[in-house]
């Protein structure tokens, strides 16, 4: 109980930072990793008090990485680009 408890705050604290700090992208690219982790220990937790299969776990792991390897590529492009990872710094139009 108390592990599920520590994975809720995880995720609220998570949320938390990624409203707080938008400024630059890294943070917010960590911040959503810090949930996606935090959402992984929810579903092991779950699946391992129903006993079931852990194969969703996978196919979560696989489209988390394919996530972060996205917001990566974006992150190094708009560094290239623009110089820095301020949001203010390009145009959106």
């Amino acid at each position: 109980m108390m592990v599920m408890f520590v994975c809720i705050i995880m995720f609220i604290l998570g949320n938390m930072i990624f409203v707080s700090k938008h400024k630059h992208l890294l943070i917010v690219l960590m911040s959503l990793e810090f949930i996606v982790l935090s959402v992984f220990f929810l579903m092991v937790l779950v699946l391992l008090n129903i006993e079931y299969s852990m194969y969703m776990l996978m196919v979560f792991l696989v489209f988390s990485v394919c996530e972060g390897a996205l917001g990566l590529s974006i992150l190094v492009s708009m560094i290239r680009t623009y110089g820095n990872d301020y949001f203010q710094s390009f145009n959106l139009l």
